[in-house]
């Protein structure tokens, strides 16, 4: 994941938009146990679809019932994963975001004092002119 805009190294959005080992770890873990699902799932529709031809008597109750319940336990550890890795995106998220509204505010402040010194040097150049009228001229704030 690369950045797109270039703010200096010391930013914390420049930290924050590299992907973590962490994260990178996470990620491999989940795709894992998702391919771990899907497959566990597909070999146990298979083998019970064809137990009757291949043993020739129908699969016990017992036997189902374990398959469901490794199976379940297999996507409950998929679904952990990527609760983590989600949550995990979620606070980088959240981080990046706080860390925009600070510079958003840090850009409004420069602009917002650059305005006021341009503010304070027109009076400056009124009084230069030749001809005094008796409207002011219209200044915009913003």
């Amino acid at each position: 994941m690369d950045c797109i805009i270039n703010f200096p190294k010391c930013s914390l959005f420049s930290i924050l938009c590299k992907e973590t080992l962490l994260e990178r770890v996470m990620k491999k873990i989940n795709s894992v146990f998702q391919l771990l699902t899907a497959l566990f799932f597909g070999i146990g529709l298979v083998y019970f679809l064809t137990y009757e031809k291949m043993w020739g008597s129908i699969p016990m109750t017992g036997e189902v019932v374990s398959w469901l319940l490794a199976g379940l336990v297999v996507y409950l550890i998929t679904w952990g994963t990527n609760w983590g890795y989600t949550s995990s995106l979620n606070s980088r998220i959240k981080k990046i975001e706080l860390e925009k509204k600070e510079l958003k505010a840090f850009v409004f402040d420069l602009e917002r004092g650059v305005k006021v010194g341009q503010i304070e040097k027109k009076p400056e150049g009124i009084k230069d002119d030749v001809e005094p009228s008796s409207i002011k001229p219209r200044e915009n704030f913003k």
